[in-house]
């Protein structure tokens, strides 16, 4: 059934007749029916995209928060991976250098991680900081775990090293000592008037002054060799001897154990010498060395330094 509507005609300025078919009036319909539509998605796609509601207000601002958050705690983490690199770096350059210990294999220090403790669910900027700091922290988890280890086994060495440290020659054989007369190496012989190998150090002092071990040990059952006069060797262990010759007496005997410091006997002029003095020697690995480079456990720079420059002088020897 059509219906009938009136169209002002601009040209003949009158209203005329116009019949709409059912097609047109469902044409009309269906238009403005799209137009809704349209109007409608535009306006829910500018609430939802382009108009924030309070939630996602504050949404937004707590995600802001989190992402300065998690900044901070990377920089802490940054700080605390210096910090574990500055430990590491002592712990293969001076630790394990002084007891003598190979630095730790890098393969142990620095595993391959193979799994993250986290994995980002979404691919924002606070995920994949997150994402990043969590790798961070499971980098830092398995080196400070190795390090632990490696402060584990440094402690083993220096309970070991313990006895080797007490054993190293580190104290001058006499109190009070401040000069050598006699230095090591080449010096002239006093009775043969030659110049020869000097294997020790001279100390000169008067007769009966007391002579102390340098380090601890056993009381060796060797015999010096010819000139040296009443004589005491200590086989320290690890590596090291030292000998004491021309004493006046000695108060310790072979297989006596000796503690650093322990008196041993006293100054005077047995053997081939000339005058009252101990001549003093120190054995590393079978070869004689000079005993001065190892006063160092109780005397000061100063006073090291003038024993010395003393020892460096070429002159007659005392024995």
């Amino acid at each position: 059934m059509a219906k009938t509507f009136y169209h002002f005609n601009t040209n003949t300025l009158s209203f005329e007749k116009v019949e709409l078919s059912v097609k047109d009036i469902v044409k009309r319909i269906l238009w403005l029916f799209a137009s809704a539509l349209t109007f409608a998605a535009i306006f829910i796609w500018i609430a939802f995209y382009l108009i924030d509601s309070p939630k996602e207000k504050m949404l937004q601002k707590e995600n802001a928060e989190l992402k300065e958050q998690i900044k901070t705690l990377d920089k802490r983490m940054d700080m605390m991976s210096e910090a574990l690199a500055d430990i590491e770096n002592r712990d293969d350059n001076i630790y394990r250098v002084i007891f003598e210990t190979n630095p730790m294999p890098a393969e142990q220090r620095y595993p391959k991680l193979y799994s993250n403790s986290y994995k980002a669910s979404a691919n924002t900027d606070a995920f994949v900081l997150l994402q990043q700091v969590s790798d961070k922290a499971d980098k830092l988890i398995v080196e400070m775990s190795a390090q632990s280890r490696s402060f584990d086994t440094i402690a083993e060495v220096a309970k070991r090293k313990s006895d080797m440290i007490m054993s190293i020659p580190a104290i001058r054989p006499m109190k009070n000592v401040h000069h050598i007369t006699s230095g090591f190496g080449r010096r002239y012989h006093p009775i043969l008037k030659t110049m020869r190998a000097h294997t020790g150090v001279d100390i000169t002092a008067p007769k009966g002054t007391p002579v102390y071990a340098t380090a601890d040990g056993v009381i060796s059952g060797e015999k010096a060799g010819s000139g040296y006069g009443i004589s005491v060797i200590i086989n320290h262990g690890y590596s090291y001897k030292t000998l004491y010759a021309h004493l006046s007496k000695k108060v310790v005997k072979a297989g006596q154990k000796v503690h650093r410091g322990e008196l041993i006997g006293y100054v005077g002029t047995t053997g081939l010498s000339f005058g009252p003095h101990l001549h003093y020697e120190v054995i590393k690995n079978g070869i004689k060395v000079n005993p001065v480079h190892y006063f160092f456990d109780d005397i000061t720079p100063q006073e090291y330094d003038a024993i010395l420059e003393s020892s460096k002088i070429v002159n007659q020897a005392l024995s």
